[in-house]
C-alpha cells in the first residue's frame, strides 16, 4: 500500500535491521556526539563508556558512528520524525542509538551571584521504530564551571545502567509488537488511507473530512520550560466511524515530556465522523502541535 497523504491540522501550545540481528542476545548501540561543545565530547564519551559496560549491549565503534551520522547528514536534531529518526539507525547500522547535547553554561539570575549550569540531554533511540525509547536530562549547578562539569559527568556514568535498561526493555516490548502485528494481519478495519490535504479536494472525491468539536491546547511543560525547548510534535490518529479516536502515535518527537502532552490532549478530542459518498468512515489524520517558549516577564 502506498504511503498515506494525510490530513493536517495545526496547534500552537506555548505555557531494521532485520529480524535475525533483532534476536541476538545482544543489542547493539551507537552513541552519537552529543554537540561541539567541549562538555558535549566528554558526556559523549563518559556515557558511551558507561553503556559499553553494560551486560546485553555491543557499542559501536565510535568513529564508525560519527562519520556515518556526517554521511547521512545529520546535524543533532533532537526532533525527528520516525521516518528521519529510522533513517539515521538504518545508516549507524545499530538496533538502538544515543544522541543529545551537553554544555556548561555560565547562569546570571536577577539577584545573588552568578553560576554555572552544566547539563545533558540525552536521547535514545530505536532504530527499528524510530521512536523514542526515553529522553533524560540530568543538570548541576556549582560556583565553577569545572565543577558541575565534573558533577554531571560523575551522573552520566551512574545513569548509564538506566539508560542500558530502558534499552533493554524497548528491544522486548519491540518483539511484542512484531509477534502481535503478526497476528492480527489480515483483521484490520479498512481505512481511508489517502484523505485529500484540503476541504475542496476532499469534497471532489465525495469525502468530508473529520472535524473536532473544539481544539484543545497541550500544556508546555516543566521540564521544557528549563531546557528552554521549542519544537514540533506530529501526532498521527485513527479516528474511527464514530468521530472517536482509536489510537494516536507520536511521529514526531521532541522529548521533555512535550510528546505525551500531545499525545494526551489529541486522545481526548472527539470529530464529526469523516464521511465517504455519506457513509461514515474511518481515516487517519495527521494533528501538529508547536510549542514555543512563553514570554519572559519584564520585571519593572
Amino acid at each position: 500500500m502506498p504511503n498515506p497523504r494525510q490530513l493536517l491540522l495545526t496547534v500552537v501550545a506555548c505555557a531494521l535491521l532485520p529480524s535475525a540481528v533483532a534476536a541476538q542476545a545482544v543489542a547493539r548501540v551507537a552513541v552519537l556526539d552529543f554537540g561541539g561543545t567541549e562538555t558535549g565530547v566528554r558526556a559523549s564519551e563518559k556515557l558511551a563508556r558507561a553503556l559499553g559496560s553494560e551486560q546485553g549491549l555491543a557499542l559501536a565503534d565510535r568513529e564508525e558512528s560519527r562519520a556515518a551520522a556526517r554521511g547521512a547528514g545529520y546535524a543533532g536534531s533532537l526532533n525527528m520524525t520516525l521516518d528521519e529518526a529510522r533513517d539515521l539507525g538504518g545508516t549507524l547500522g545499530s538496533e538502538f542509538y544515543v544522541t543529545g547535547d551537553a554544555q556548561t553554561l555560565r547562569r546570571s539570575p536577577f539577584s545573588g551571584p552568578h553560576y554555572f549550569e552544566a547539563y545533558a540531554s540525552v536521547f535514545v533511540v530505536s532504530s527499528r521504530t524510530g521512536r523514542l525509547v526515553m529522553w533524560d536530562r540530568p543538570s548541576f549547578e556549582a560556583a565553577s564551571p569545572a565543577e558541575a562539569e565534573k558533577t554531571l559527568l560523575e551522573e552520566l556514568g551512574r545513569r548509564g545502567a538506566r539508560y542500558a535498561e530502558a534499552i533493554r526493555r524497548a528491544r522486548e516490548s519491540e518483539s511484542r509488537e512484531r509477534a502481535q502485528a503478526a497476528e492480527r494481519a489480515g483483521a484490520s478495519l479498512p481505512v481511508i488511507e489517502d484523505a485529500p490535504d484540503d476541504e475542496a479536494a476532499a469534497e471532489r472525491a465525495g469525502l468530508r473530512l473529520p472535524q473536532p468539536y473544539r481544539r484543545l491546547r497541550p500544556a508546555y511543560t516543566d521540564e521544557a520550560a528549563r531546557a528552554e525547548a521549542e519544537a514540533t510534535v506530529d501526532v498521527r490518529l485513527l479516528i474511527d466511524e464514530g468521530g472517536e479516536v482509536a489510537r494516536a502515535e507520536v511521529v514526531r518527537w521532541a522529548g521533555f515530556g512535550l510528546d505525551e502532552a500531545a499525545a494526551a490532549t489529541a486522545s481526548q478530542l472527539h470529530f464529526t465522523p469523516a464521511r465517504l459518498n455519506g457513509a461514515p468512515v474511518p481515516v487517519r489524520v495527521l494533528l501538529r502541535y508547536n510549542f514555543r517558549k512563553p514570554a519572559k516577564e519584564v520585571k519593572r
